[in-house]
């Protein structure tokens, strides 16, 4: 066998292999998967699929990659087996109908046993068991004895696209780590001898709808081999976790736990091992443009963090250490994978947002969590798991992962019926949005051409009218008075995309008028929503489509002040810097970009000044459309993520700006005018937003503030600037009066407390008082409470008080000889009573505060405290 290879060298004698076969090397592809039906990349061959489906021609006969994938639907497994991961680099040679399976099998043969020089004694085959070609290759060509080429059924060695579509046969390469147990009884299955590193699909046949298979014309090849398993095999380690592609990170959690990861017990092994595992996925998931959400790919991230927080805390990891081990990750990967240190600040920004905002809510969940696992003796409710999700962020995952430990299930179908109740009320808290369009559009598509835009060179047009919508429903006609969507064949109105909203404007014809108040568009499809103000809209007219000039004019300046802020931001804040989303509309525009930190008043100055600076040098805008390789070679910036075509609309400012856009913007940057900052603030985890206002809508928000500053100078009797120092010295009187305020309320309640001295009783050789003073607030009730008990000696005093309705503060005071001889601590005695109230506190064995927000119970919680006391007392 091979001398001791590491992981990058086994990635680059891979591809090298078969680049020398005239292979194109291609770059990994996103996690972030182009097709539509995968939430992430699960699989070397996914960015292909189009290729392997027909849908797309492949620019090359032959390809090789390394492709990073995460899988998450073996989770459970991770850490526990020698093999099973979320982030993992499958290593492929594909042929799109070029060579088949002769030479497939042949040069994986040849780069098992004389690239990785694995013993060929060592190497047992499985095929499909009615694929005799490959049986007879890998017989007769290779020379493999038949008794170690094993026959699979159909569900471990057949590959298929779907229902129908392209499938074949697959064979695979298994590395025996114990060849002493000999050849008699091969079983595949066991996965502490065998370890399948090479899989090789043969796909040639095409499968209708009633399961008939065709031979494909073209026949494809698609293989796999699994870094991290060939790594175990060469680095002769006991699991995937102990290679030098993971164990870096694993020994770096070690070293934060201070443990010996050789001398740990397995269940602190497995939680290593989660670790080294996860960060991986989740540095590679934020560098594509993943955060962490509550929904879809962010849910995925935010539960591996999660899952990385616990485990860390499981081994004795105190406070925040995510990033620590997600450096080492991104030193592992910068190499191969540029992105990982790249993004190596909004990684990091955003694994420490996460790992702070769990660890806010771990400890109060665990402690609910423990407490339902005291009372439940087989099964954790659906309400219960729900509010660990839903307050305590515990993903529904997680609870499931600890229940397990202790031999409890969680009910599944009550948490997802929460889930529901809760949408609904999510649902009925927003405005509704009418998606019954989409139904009959669908239906449309088949049988209408999608809409000609003009309107990046026309204002007017006369179009012909190919569908009337009503509620949804298509109508041959509808009449004044109607709320309408109108397709056309052709229009100058610009439907709603790139962050821009559609145009405005009016439908005419004879006797017509819409007016149209939005514009979107699907698959092409152009959808004019408006309201008939007079006459009757036919399929079929003829009618004349005129846009809003002025807020067409409005939509361009702010859309093109969005190219010039992110080019300011980048120039002057950070070269890091990109677009996370933007909206552009008539009155405004938003924009969202990739930053860990606020920008500092100055910055926001110096980005406003710039603006307006190329604003006043009234630049040109020029607009191309070119190939997406040629736009990228020409500098132009694609937001992150964006999926685009083979040809792009370019928006160069030259010298300022250059864009792929497909939004309209003005001709040049003086017809902006204007530029204001009017805010900028957080959004979400390393996500910063800036909305502003440019041109005509840049006086509006000035008028507006002018009228404020007007009405502050006819109340304060002072000039506009004078205000600021008015505000400061009425703020100033004010905290002064809040000062006298608390201190006399604070002597009123000490001298109510006096009062109460004579109500104190004795209790043998110690002086008790149980007692409720009012409406006092919590500071005042704490400082009567100490006097009362210095006035009184050894003893106890309880005070109690309702500051509002449904808030209870209640304070404990206790003398040293109470502490000393009966061991009461006045923390531990008022936090149980406070729970009676609904709450709960706490504090230090002579004095403590605790509150509470059921105020009925007050009574109830004094007589309690009195009750036990003179127990405790006498």
């Amino acid at each position: 066998m091979s001398n001791h290879l590491s992981g990058s060298e086994i990635r680059q004698r891979f591809l090298d292999f078969f680049a020398a076969r005239n292979h194109k090397i291609l770059p990994s592809a996103s996690l972030v998967p182009e097709d539509p039906t995968v939430l992430l990349t699960i699989a070397g061959m996914l960015p292909f699929k189009p290729i392997f489906l027909g849908q797309k021609t492949p620019e090359f006969p032959r390809a090789t990659t390394s492709q990073k994938c995460i899988r998450t639907n073996d989770i459970e497994n991770v850490g526990r087996t020698a093999r099973h991961h979320t982030f993992f680099e499958m290593l492929g040679n594909f042929s799109f109908g070029d060579y088949f399976k002769e030479q497939a099998i042949a040069w994986a043969w040849e780069l098992s046993t004389e690239v990785f020089d694995l013993p060929p004694e060592r190497l047992v085959v499985s095929v499909f068991r009615e694929d005799e070609e490959a049986f007879a290759i890998w017989r007769d060509k290779i020379g493999i004895p038949a008794h170690r080429i094993q026959k699979m059924g159909e569900e471990d060695n057949f590959w298929v696209s779907g229902p129908t579509g392209p499938c074949g046969p697959c064979s695979e390469i298994y590395y025996d780590f114990h060849p002493e147990l000999g050849d008699k009884t091969i079983d595949l299955e066991d996965d502490s001898r065998f370890i399948e590193f090479y899989n090789l699909v043969f796909m040639q046949y095409n499968r209708d709808a009633d399961g008939n298979l065709t031979p494909l014309a073209n026949k494809n090849i698609d293989t796999g081999m699994g870094l991290e398993r060939m790594a175990q095999i060469l680095q002769k380690v006991a699991n995937n976790y102990e290679t030098d592609l993971i164990f870096p990170i694993v020994a770096e959690a070690a070293r934060l736990a201070a443990i010996d990861y050789q001398k740990a017990d397995e269940k602190t092994k497995v939680s290593l091992k989660v670790i080294g595992d996860h960060v991986r996925s989740v540095v590679h998931m934020i560098a594509d443009g993943i955060s962490a959400s509550n929904t879809d790919r962010g849910y995925v991230l935010r539960r591996l963090i999660r899952r990385v927080v616990r485990h860390g805390r499981l081994i004795g990891i105190e406070g925040q250490f995510i990033t620590k081990v997600a450096e080492v990750a991104i030193a592992l990967s910068e190499s191969v994978y540029g992105n990982v240190r790249e993004r190596e600040t909004v990684i990091k920004a955003e694994l420490e947002r996460e790992e702070a905002r769990f660890l806010e809510t771990l400890e109060r969940g665990e402690k609910l969590l423990e407490s339902i696992l005291e009372k439940e003796k087989s099964q954790i409710s659906g309400v219960d798991a729900f509010t660990l999700y839903d307050t305590y962020g515990f993903p529904l995952e997680l609870t499931q992962e600890i229940a397990e430990e202790q031999g409890l299930s969680v009910d599944t179908a009550g948490f997802e019926q929460e889930m529901k109740k809760q949408q609904q009320r999510s649902k009925a808290a927003h405005e509704t949005i009418d998606l019954t369009v989409q139904g009959s559009l669908d239906k449309l598509a088949e049988h209408i051409h999608p809409t000609e835009f003009l309107g990046y060179t026309d204002l007017q047009a006369t179009a012909t009218v190919t569908a009337v919508l009503v509620a949804g429903k298509t109508v041959e006609s509808a009449a004044s008075g109607t709320e309408v969507q109108v397709v056309l064949d052709k229009t100058p109105f610009y439907a709603e995309s790139g962050g821009q909203i559609g145009d405005k404007g009016y439908l005419t014809g004879d006797n017509l008028v819409i007016r149209v108040e939005d514009v979107q568009k699907e698959s092409g499809i152009f959808i004019h929503f408006g309201r008939i103000e007079r006459g009757i809209v036919t399929n079929g007219d003829t009618i004349n489509a005129q846009i809003d000039r002025s807020c067409r004019r409005r939509a361009q300046a702010n859309h093109t002040a969005t190219h010039l802020l992110q080019s300011a931001l980048k120039k002057l804040v950070d070269g890091g810097i990109s677009q996370a989303g933007s909206l552009v509309n008539f009155d405004r525009l938003r924009f969202d970009f990739n930053c860990p930190r606020p920008l500092t008043s100055a910055e926001l100055q110096q980005v406003e000044e710039q603006i307006n600076t190329w604003i006043a040098e009234a630049h040109d805008t020029e607009i191309a459309v070119m190939g997406l390789e040629e736009a990228k070679q020409k500098g132009a910036i694609a937001m992150f993520g964006e999926k685009y075509g083979s040809e792009v609309r370019v928006i160069d400012i030259p010298s300022v700006s250059m864009e792929l856009c497909g939004g309209t913007h003005v001709k040049n940057t003086a017809e902006i005018g204007l530029f204001k900052i009017i805010s900028e603030t957080g959004i979400a985890a390393g996500i910063r937003r800036i909305e502003a206002v440019a041109g005509p809508a840049v006086l509006a928000y000035l008028n507006e503030r002018d009228q404020v500053v007007r009405d502050l100078c006819d109340r304060f009797k002072v000039k506009p600037l004078e205000i600021p120092d008015r505000i400061t010295a009425l703020q100033s009187e004010l905290k002064g009066t809040q000062k006298q305020l608390e201190t006399i309320k604070q002597e009123l309640a000490l001298n109510k407390s006096d009062a109460l001295l004579s109500q104190a009783e004795s209790i043998g050789e110690f002086k008790l008082l149980v007692a409720s003073l009012g409406d006092i607030d919590a500071n005042a009730l704490m400082a009567a409470a100490e006097r009362l008990q210095q006035k009184l000696g050894e003893g106890a005093v309880i005070l109690a008080s309702t500051p509002a309705a449904d808030k209870v503060s209640l304070v404990a005071a206790f003398s040293p000889q109470v502490i000393k001889d009966r061991g009461l601590q006045a923390g531990k005695f008022i936090g149980a009573i406070a729970k009676i109230c609904a709450g709960g506190g706490g504090g230090r064995p002579n004095l403590a505060q605790a509150g509470g927000r059921d105020a009925s119970k007050l009574s109830e919680a004094l007589a309690k405290a009195k009750s036990q006391l003179t127990s405790s007392l006498q």
